[in-house]
């Protein structure tokens, strides 16, 4: 399974544009300072760019400080003239008012917080660590507001009484309602007090573990001294880790850097055992203490414990109950059941595999039981002598620009008439970045994208889609979105040959890039991907299948060298042993979610004093305690739940792909790759963004609710 992250704009569904994108904090700064920027700084109007897009040649570190103050400061007096309205509360004075607050500090913060994932440095994260607690102060200092959240509730309690308001409205009302309650506005001043203390700590916690996981991965890169331990790796890929390691300063060595998940793609080549030992062990151990300042445990246990106080204090019996009342599941008991009740067939399936696996091994002489870091090298070789298919031998077919532009492109144009454009004109955040118009089939442009798809040092691990503008029609705004991936860069004047992990990945951030560039609401709140958590991902999954589609491939999937096709066979054999290995990678996946749900169902006095003992005892409890296949990221490292918004959500990822699945399986019955197809899709899924209950919805696409056959098909477990 493909998993990759998209950033959490707000916490406790907080409405996007009333409040602010990311709810993390806010800046000490010179006041003389803060007077001499704001003439001079560009965050402070309007880009002149089209569509709103980021002026990066004019934006510099030592604006972001002062924007964020001139944003809060803003915003907070644009609330308070509307909590002190003296007119009685109506749609217009209370809901679109707060919907039109806090401009310049959503400008500030889409193009930070980017920032801050995608190219940072010691400066930004400096800010992040500073602007977190005072950014979720100000989240706190609007949504405990009493004047303003009496104006909400009178809103809610009539709300039998309104009508003439269409669909949009009432769920606007809905968001806007949910998001002061459960933010703690019914509340007493002694509660509310301790709520904003608790949303103060965990903003810094969360900025300390994400900053101390780009740290982790930069310090756990493995540094190889002999060529020969690189045996089975490619030329390219040889060269690229040693361009990495003389940029480190270690010419005549090789750097082979650490992924955000816990198995590392260079696992499926090396040949050299100790070598994959070494490579997984500084995987796996990341955050554990072995570098002063950079042990993770002890955020994890306080995030832990903070959340599980917060969700007591707003009358829930744990964080994960918080969380889920408003997602798909509504409840733990839900999620857990659907995890659960795959456990079973997915362990029975993982050991045939480990057999296959072990069969491999001693052909090679080794009789040692199956360990972690053998699995994905042995699987590779049980994969090419079982299906004929060496990865490597595709990958030459696979060239990074021709899957982007003849791939996933020639996809969306197919399905949705849509073209994309690259422009030059543009200013980008970094020299590899590229943008690109987005227009429609009527000439007319629908808004833009920006791709990022090399690994840096500046860049945090994984890939995910952000918006740099929201479609709103209230705002007149229209899409700026990007999608950003860590593909190795090659050495100098070397193809990008992706793997189809990769080439699928792209087809799926793609799909949540359509979710927010095919937005078409009225109130930026429900725009684009303000969607549950368990349900955003499901637009993203249900692309990713275009990638192995017969006609998609048959344009895509050349040579780099001779232009010659994908063989058929090869194609076939490809597509067959893609089903492979899917015990091993559900497991891995189900380990991680139900560790995710575990620590965030902990009640708020429970006594937890090792982060590996809890870890140990809730994997064995659930039955995934199984040693060659551990979870695809282990608490320490596990930036989606204590850094991103997938906190007591990952489980989202499988409930989303059985919407996928189902949908995709209904488009492929119903003709495939056609436009007639694409404007179902998009008419009913991907235009609405967050202005219809979810499963409605999602009934309005295929007529009925979804089934699991469909993903146990598409997994290869049926």
């Amino acid at each position: 399974m493909r998993l990759r992250i998209v950033p959490l704009f707000i916490t406790a569904c907080i409405p996007m544009a009333a409040l602010p994108l990311r709810a993390q904090s806010s800046l000490t700064t010179n006041p003389s300072i803060f007077v001499s920027m704001t003439e001079s700084n560009p965050l402070l109007a309007p880009s002149s760019l089209p569509l709103l897009a980021p002026e990066f040649g004019k934006v510099k570190d030592e604006h972001f400080a002062p924007a964020f103050e001139k944003g809060i400061k803003e915003q907070l007096e644009q609330v308070q003239v509307i909590a002190d309205n003296k007119e009685p509360p109506s749609f217009e004075n209370t809901l679109v008012a707060l919907e039109k607050t806090g401009e310049t500090l959503r400008r500030v913060q889409a193009i930070f917080f980017n920032l801050s994932s995608s190219h940072t440095n010691d400066k930004i994260q400096e800010i992040e660590q500073d602007i977190a607690p005072k950014l979720a102060a100000h989240s706190d200092n609007i949504l405990l507001n009493k004047k303003l959240f009496a104006r909400v509730e009178s809103l809610w309690v009539k709300r039998a009484e309104f009508i003439d308001w269409n669909e949009e409205q009432q769920r606007l009302l809905k968001e806007y309602y949910e998001s002061f309650v459960r933010a703690g506005a019914k509340l007493n001043d002694a509660e509310q007090a301790k709520i904003r203390e608790i949303n103060e700590r965990l903003s810094t916690l969360t900025t300390q573990f994400q900053n101390n996981l780009l740290a982790l991965t930069k310090e756990r890169s493995v540094l190889i001294d002999d060529i020969k331990r690189l045996d089975g790796m490619s030329a390219a890929e040889i060269a690229a880790a040693a361009e990495g390691a003389t940029a480190k300063g270690s010419r005549g060595k090789y750097l082979l850097t650490i992924t955000n998940t816990t198995r590392q793609p260079v696992l499926t080549s090396l040949k050299n055992r100790e070598t994959r030992k070494q490579v997984w062990e500084a995987s796996a151990n990341r955050g554990l203490g072995e570098k002063a300042g950079l042990d993770n445990r002890p955020l994890v246990l306080e995030l832990a414990k903070l959340r599980a106080q917060r969700a007591q204090i707003l009358g829930y019996a744990s964080h994960a109950a918080y969380t889920l009342e408003n997602q798909m599941a509504a409840n733990p008991t839900a999620a857990f059941k659907m995890l659960q009740d795959l456990v079973p067939g997915v362990l029975a399936k993982a050991k045939v595999e480990a057999g296959e696996i072990q069969s491999a091994m001693q052909k090679d002489g080794i009789n040692d039981a199956v360990q972690p870091w053998d699995w994905e090298y042995y699987a590779e070789k049980v994969r090419a002598e079982k299906y004929q298919v060496d990865e490597n031998l595709i990958k030459p077919y696979f060239e990074l620009n021709n899957v982007l532009t003849n791939g996933v492109f020639y996809t969306f144009e197919k399905l949705y008439g849509v073209s994309f454009r690259e422009r030059k004109d543009l200013p980008v955040y970094h020299p590899t970045v590229r943008v690109f118009d987005v227009v429609g089939n009527d000439g007319k442009q629908i808004g833009l994208f920006y791709a990022d798809y090399y690994q840096r040092d500046s860049k945090r691990g994984g890939a995910w889609m952000d918006a740099f503008v929201n479609q709103s029609r209230l705002l007149n705004q229209m899409p700026v979105v990007v999608n950003v991936m860590n593909i190795p860069q090659p050495a100098e004047g070397e193809p990008t040959l992706l793997s189809l992990d990769h080439v699928m990945t792209m087809f799926h951030e793609l799909g949540h890039g359509v979710h927010g560039l095919f937005s078409s609401v009225e109130y930026p709140t429900l725009s684009g991907t303000s969607v549950p958590r368990d349900y955003v991902e499901f637009p993203s999954t249900f692309h990713e299948d275009w990638a192995i589609h017969p006609e998609v491939l048959a344009n895509y999937a050349k040579h780099y060298k001779t232009n010659e096709s994908l063989p058929r066979e090869l194609l076939q054999k490809s597509i067959v042993a893609s089903k492979f290995n899917k015990g091993y990678e559900t497991l891995e996946y189900l380990s991680a979610a139900l560790l995710d749900l575990g620590w965030h169902s902990i009640g708020a006095d429970a006594k937890i004093e090792s982060v590996e003992e809890f870890e140990k005892k809730l994997l064995k409890q659930y039955g995934v305690d199984y040693a060659p296949v551990p979870p695809r990221y282990k608490s320490a490292y596990f930036a989606h739940v204590w850094a991103g918004g997938y906190s007591a959500g990952y489980y989202a990822y499988l409930w989303s792909e059985v919407l996928a699945a189902d949908a995709f399986s209904y488009m492929r019955d119903r003709g495939g790759l056609t436009p007639e197809n694409g404007k179902l899709f998009r008419d009913t899924i991907l235009s609405r963004g967050g202005t219809r209950e979810v499963m409605k919805q999602y009934v309005d696409y295929p007529g009925k609710e979804p089934g699991v056959d469909s993903l146990l098909e598409r997994r290869g477990l049926k």
